[in-house]
């Protein structure tokens, strides 16, 4: 993900920020812009995109918020990545004509295939891994805090 875009960047922080701090509770935009240091202006956008391609469910209310629409097992980072590529297609030089033969018969073509490896290595990785590396990493979540006031 070297020289990953922003946009990316934030998408995923923002579904692991849900995935590990919601425990199937909807998590509001406020409080993953305040976490992960992302500004409303670039999260939300983000974060209707992910709703529309079935990633989150937005819920409305004043506890409403964004939860993932599956279980976090079964949302990849793949799945996200592909999510931010359909809003960026239109700057996507791989899928444009190339200025030159070796443009067009060897550069595009081979860096379209590293596009698609990637991606099939970004579908082997879960948002439930990256939450377990997270706990490993000793990373308290909201949902333990939620637990420990509870009693």
């Amino acid at each position: 993900m070297i020289g990953a875009p922003p946009k990316l960047v934030h998408a995923i922080e923002a579904v692991l920020d849900i995935a590990y701090n919601g425990g199937g509770q909807p998590v509001q935009s406020r409080d993953i812009g305040e976490r992960q240091g992302i500004q409303p202006r670039y999260l939300e956008p983000v974060l209707q995109a992910l709703v529309r391609d079935g990633i989150l469910v937005g819920v409305r209310g004043p506890r409403g918020g964004y939860r993932l629409a599956r279980e976090r097992r079964k949302v990849t980072l793949g799945d996200v990545v592909r999510v931010l590529q359909a809003l960026e297609t239109s700057d996507d030089l791989l899928h444009r004509p190339a200025r030159s033969p070796l443009g067009d018969r060897v550069v595009r073509p081979t860096l379209r295939s590293l596009q698609e490896e990637w991606l099939v290595r970004l579908d082997q990785i879960t948002f439930d891994d990256l939450c377990a590396e997270a706990h490993r990493g000793g990373l308290e979540s909201d949902v333990v805090r939620r637990l420990d006031f509870s009693i």
